[in-house]
């Protein structure tokens, strides 16, 4: 930028960005892009985390421009997208460790797999997954874990045993799950390789 010159305005760094200026969206992410990061590390608390979310926000709104009202200020409406984003993203990290942990515990509760030798192998490595996760759990976090989703307690049974508010149990549930799905997404990945070492040898016995 030439000394002396004013640097444009959001408006027209937009309005270039909608005319496929790649040079006025590069300004654009230059100007906010330690902003959207700030917004991000507020919700992961992660710097990794934060600059890949951040990315993916910048992308969202490249997409959205079209949609942004000229006569409204950008730096707002930018910072609106990124919350946004930033909460379904939290959201649906949140229902998918839900997801895991509900899968790995109904799994490691059903009847072992009989008839086909490497079936019952899997199904045991995985159950031996699920223990060894709950095992690794502080000792109030593994209890409320299990005597909910292995036991099947209600929240007033599990208050009585305890001589806990429901409060109280219904928090140490859901720290429990979501350490153990923090453990069983860092295990999966050795399993993983181990699984399909094994699929690739049957397909070679075949």
């Amino acid at each position: 930028m030439d000394e002396g010159k004013l640097a444009p305005s959001d408006a027209e760094l937009i309005e270039r960005c909608l005319r496929k200026d790649n040079a006025a969206w590069e300004l654009v992410v230059a100007r906010y892009r330690r902003k959207v990061f700030h917004i991000a590390y507020k919700f992961t608390g992660k710097h990794d985390e934060a600059e890949d979310l951040q990315q993916e926000i910048f992308l969202k709104v490249f997409r959205a421009l079209e949609k942004f009202k000229r006569d409204a200020d950008f730096s707002t409406w930018l910072s609106s997208v990124a919350r946004n984003y930033c909460i379904d993203h939290y959201r649906a990290s949140k229902r998918q460790k839900e997801v895991l942990v509900e899968d790995a515990l109904a799994y490691d509760l059903a009847p072992a797999a009989s008839g086909n030798p490497y079936r019952a192998l899997e199904d045991k490595d995985r159950s031996s997954l699920v223990r060894r996760g709950l095992d690794q759990l502080p000792g109030k976090l593994r209890e409320a874990v299990i005597l909910r989703d292995l036991q099947g307690l209600s929240y007033q049974e599990m208050a009585a045993r305890l001589a806990l508010p429901e409060g109280t149990v219904k928090s140490r549930i859901n720290r429990g799950r979501e350490e153990l799905a923090r453990l069983l997404l860092r295990a999966q990945q050795p399993q993983r390789r181990t699984t399909a070492g094994r699929a690739a040898k049957r397909r070679e016995v075949r």
